[in-house]
């Protein structure tokens, strides 16, 4: 089997992982490392690659600029590009998924094999998987981290307001994507039971059933009890320009300086008890700074509060809070710790997972964590340590004195812990788990396609033009004789395609009225089917990937009776497309509309168009993804096909690495949001005026060439 996994954001490497670097780059980056090293050693696999997004930044190391890094004999990091070269934080990338994904699968085209398995890691990289699954026709499994639903509970619980989480951490575009691929997906893989029952049950597409508790593993050859003495681990000389007392016990945290980690408290709780302040020193391990002042806003006012709240309970001696560590330094810490008798805490407000915990105990400490997420599993099976309210300040601090001051039962969590996380989290008992819900998942899956019909000619074409039909060819009828005439001067190297809202009848009716020649490729129905030349022969590989989990009949159900939607006539309906009339005010909106569908599992493609239009088609079907496709059967990239359109519907076919053009006539308020896309050029002249002044803007045609020999053919 050969895996592909996707994780897009943060800093990704296979050796020393900056981890609290930032938000990004936290536990996610160091679980999929170790899950495609894992993978890679069962004999089942023959291949496994962690993509991710390829950074070029003078600011951080030139190992995120190189294309291809091998981790093991058969697993590497695969580096695509996506947006501009320079480091984004995730918030900002979703505007370059679609570019990230055509980028990947032009990559995949060049690789000997396709994925068998494409499991994506977080929202980001979920959206670019949902689409990558649908193109290759093979399962896609997903993990989630962190909810987006799940958070803004959290921020709004904190006084922001739904736009401010939203304008910051572009949350409805993260929860959409989280919607869809619980629809989508055919497996999603959680580190908790609290993580299937608390936070993917706030979504409307919540399917138990398709869920697998697979906690993630640690690395016992990297973390394992103490060998040596304290005066043997170097980092205990960091400690001891902070510490008068460097050799009483040391209650570790170790987090980013995040204020969902709730370090804060926990230095209260300190600060406020003289009995903590004998027993232990308090050792908080908050990722690395130079300069607190060139940190980032939320980061850096923890570390300002945490250095004010030490001056103010006067906890210089007891308190170390080192600047710098180096990733490879992360088990001594651990170790130093576990030498000294004294207690790991994690009391972050809720914790997906916690595998600090799990690097803690493997380590020999005791823990003490929040009760809300991950450490209600992992302390329930190993039984090697305490559950805590993270806003309770006194049972925090009862807890730490009650394994501090009892050496029996520091002696039995500390066991446990070891025999534990040796039982239910090493990473071979994942990679074994894991392959044994994956193995049965492609016999359910046909590939598709990826080599042309045989009745397709001009193979050789290197470029393709398509357009919609309606108020892009039509409207102009000088414009639309000229943009023909150009069309057929360059029809060796160039093939021409229309997509349709239309059915095929209806738009052969039109296009004979306006004398408008059959294209290479006719899309029609919003991209739920395919004709390919003069004889206009339909894909049926396409049909029948399509309707995949279509049902049609349960959607009418649900859209029956709605306020504000009527049906279309019938000449616009076919299976695959269910068309309505939409009046924006009588009708619920389109997000309500997603809502009601996914409540009854319903796995559909919503798209609204010109605010009166309301179809609806199979998950698997656009136009966006009938392009796509058609582009990998007759081996067009992407980057040398023009698209025209002008409306939602429209909108995927013009993402990504195609160049677009919006005619002036189609410059609608439901593209406005992509006006500021490097590939979309907003055309100045109407109807195929525009396109053919797009035709100009990108030069399209300076390279078209085609090699005499085939020139030849064509002629003959």
């Amino acid at each position: 089997m050969y895996i592909c996994l996707i994780s897009v954001h943060g800093l990704i490497r296979g050796h020393d992982l900056e981890l609290g670097r930032d938000a990004d780059t936290g536990g996610q980056t160091k679980y999929v490392v170790d899950l495609a090293k894992a993978l890679a050693e069962l004999d089942a696999v023959t291949q496994v690659d962690l993509v991710t997004r390829r950074v070029v930044d003078p600011d951080i190391s030139d190992d995120y600029a190189e294309l291809i890094e091998p981790i093991s004999s058969k697993a590497r990091i695969v580096r695509v590009d996506a947006g501009p070269d320079g480091y984004l934080m995730k918030e900002t990338l979703w505007d370059h998924l679609d570019s990230f994904m055509d980028n990947l699968l032009n990559w995949l085209n060049d690789q000997p094999r396709m994925p068998d398995i494409v499991h994506s890691h977080y929202a980001d990289a979920g959206y670019v998987g949902v689409r990558l699954s649908h193109l290759l026709g093979v399962p896609l499994v997903h993990t989630g981290h962190s909810l987006g639903r799940d958070k803004r509970h959290q921020l709004l619980a904190k006084g922001l307001s739904g736009r401010e989480i939203d304008q910051r951490y572009n949350m409805d575009r993260r929860i959409e994507a989280e919607e869809e691929l619980l629809a989508n997906a055919d497996l999603v893989i959680t580190s908790t039971h609290n993580e299937i029952d608390e936070q993917y049950s706030l979504y409307n597409y919540y399917q138990p059933d398709n869920m697998a508790v697979i906690p993630p593993g640690t690395d016992l050859t990297q973390f394992y009890p103490p060998e040596t003495t304290a005066n043997e681990i170097p980092f205990a000389k960091s400690l001891g320009r902070f510490l008068q007392q460097p050799d009483k016990p040391i209650i570790l945290a170790l987090s980013r300086p995040d204020e969902r980690k709730n370090i804060l408290t926990l230095l209260e709780v300190y600060g406020e008890s003289s009995q903590l302040q004998n027993a232990a020193n308090l050792v908080i391990v908050a990722g690395n700074r130079d300069d607190i002042r060139d940190m980032e806003s939320g980061p850096q006012s923890v570390m300002t509060e945490l250095l004010m709240m030490i001056d103010l309970y006067d906890l210089y001696g007891h308190v170390a809070i080192p600047k710098r560590h180096l990733a490879k330094e992360v088990s001594d810490i651990y170790r130093l710790a576990a030498l000294s008798k004294g207690v790991f805490v994690n009391p972050a407000l809720t914790e997906p997972f916690g595998l600090t915990l799990l690097e803690a105990a493997a380590s020999g400490l005791p823990l003490i964590a929040t009760e809300n997420g991950g450490p209600v599993d992992i302390i329930g099976n190993c039984n090697n340590g305490l559950l805590v309210d993270p806003l309770d300040k006194k049972a925090i601090r009862s807890s730490l004195l009650k394994i501090l001051h009892d050496n029996t039962l520091w002696q039995k969590f500390s066991r446990n812990g070891l025999n534990g996380v040796r039982k239910h989290y090493s990473w071979k008992a994942h990679a074994q788990k894991y392959f044994s819900r994956i193995e049965p998942l492609p016999a359910g899956y046909d590939r598709l396609p990826t080599k042309p019909p045989k009745h397709v000619k001009h193979r050789y074409r290197d470029r393709a033009i398509f357009t919609d039909l309606d108020q892009n060819l039509l409207g102009n009828p000088s414009g639309l004789k000229k943009f023909i005439e150009v069309v057929r001067q360059n029809r060796k190297c160039a093939t021409f395609g229309i997509a349709t809202g239309r059915r095929l009848d209806d738009a052969l009716t039109v296009m004979k009225k306006f004398s408008i020649p059959i294209p290479d490729v006719l899309i029609t129905s919003l991209g739920t089917k395919i004709h390919y030349t003069q004889g206009l022969s339909i894909d049926d590989f396409w049909i029948e990937h399509i309707d995949h989990l279509w049902q049609p009949k349960s959607v009418r159900r649900v859209m029956a009776n709605l306020p504000g939607i009527k049906a279309q006539s019938k000449r616009e309906q076919s299976y695959f497309k269910i068309a309505y009339h939409y009046d924006p005010n009588k009708a619920p909106s389109v997000d309500e509309i997603n809502t009601l569908l996914h409540k009854e599992e319903l796995t559909c493609n919503v798209i609204h168009a010109f605010g009166q239009f309301l179809d609806i088609l199979p998950s698997r079907a656009s136009k966006g993804q009938a392009l796509r496709y058609v582009a990998q059967r007759l081996d067009i990239p992407l980057e040398n096909i023009l698209v025209a359109g002008g409306s939602g519907a429209d909108e995927d076919m013009m993402r990504g690495n195609t160049l677009a053009v919006v005619v002036a006539n189609r410059h609608h308020e439901e593209l406005s949001h992509m006006v500021d896309h490097e590939r979309i050029y907003l055309a100045n002249s109407s109807h195929a005026l525009g396109i053919l002044e797009a035709i100009d803007h990108y030069d399209f045609f300076q390279r078209c060439n085609v090699p005499e020999e085939q020139e030849e053919q064509e002629e003959q």
